[in-house]
């Protein structure tokens, strides 16, 4: 699978996973499936983020197309995510959160090796608590980013050996660990450890799809037909898809 073909699958799967937040009821089973298998966008999202940031001609534009789609995609996301009335403010959305992620990248390459770039970064990850998937996505960028798949210039290197496999199953496994605590800490209270536990595995499911499709599925490239409309769709379908449900919602 190429690079585009895998992002048109992560815009599907995040429209199932907004779909169920709003519009299906917690807790049944269709519900569950489409949340957890929405899991597949985020972290999908952020290793090509990495992937794009070493190969971008201008880093400078890429920072400022994520930073204007995160300004045109927030009315849409509270439109769609608010729970009571017309619009109120929810969070910013997930294309801030990418910018964020982005900054990292820019810290880890601009700033000196020393306290000031980790104070940095932790200042763009704790900036993200506002934000769409909140402390999580910075820290699995951070963990693509230096994992040793990325050369001095920021750019992943093209093999498909079993040593970049693992590299890659280490951060893959460390997001499962902590995404499935951070859903076992959040269900246990209202439910029995047994059930906890359950929803747990079912939130990572997402995440371990992501794995198998980046590990074993991906050749590395992009898509060779129509790659500036795919482009401009993969920028677009955010706030599109958001404002459609945020009116589908109202409509109800």
């Amino acid at each position: 699978m190429n690079r585009d073909e895998i992002k048109y699958i992560a815009m599907f799967t995040m429209l199932l996973n907004h779909i169920a937040n709003i519009f299906l009821e917690p807790g049944t089973l269709l519900f569950e499936i489409f949340v957890d298998v929405g899991y597949f966008t985020a972290i999908t999202m952020c290793y090509f983020l990495v992937e794009g940031y070493g190969y971008t001609r201008s880093k400078e534009k890429y920072g400022k197309r994520l930073l204007l789609f995160a300004a045109i995609s927030e009315i849409p996301f509270c439109l769609a995510f608010t729970e009571e009335g017309t619009i109120s403010f929810v969070n910013m959305n997930m294309m801030f959160t990418l910018f964020l992620c982005f900054l990292i990248l820019v810290v880890r390459e601009k700033v000196q090796a020393d306290w000031r770039r980790n104070a940095c970064i932790i200042v763009l990850v704790v900036l993200s608590i506002y934000s769409d998937w909140a402390l999580l996505a910075p820290l699995f960028t951070l963990w693509f980013a230096t994992c040793g798949l990325t050369d001095a210039q920021g750019k992943i290197a093209e093999d498909f050996t079993a040593q970049r496999r693992k590299k890659l199953w280490k951060v893959f496994g460390n997001a499962m660990l902590l995404f499935g605590l951070v859903n076992l800490a959040e269900n246990i209270e209202t439910m029995s450890p047994g059930m906890s536990i359950l929803r747990s595995l079912g939130a990572v499911a997402g995440i371990f799809l992501s794995a198998v499709c980046i590990i074993y599925l991906y050749n590395g490239q992009q898509g060779k037909k129509h790659r500036t409309f795919s482009k401009w769709f993969f920028y677009i379908f955010y706030p599109a898809h958001l404002l459609i449900l945020g009116l589908l919602r109202l409509a109800q």
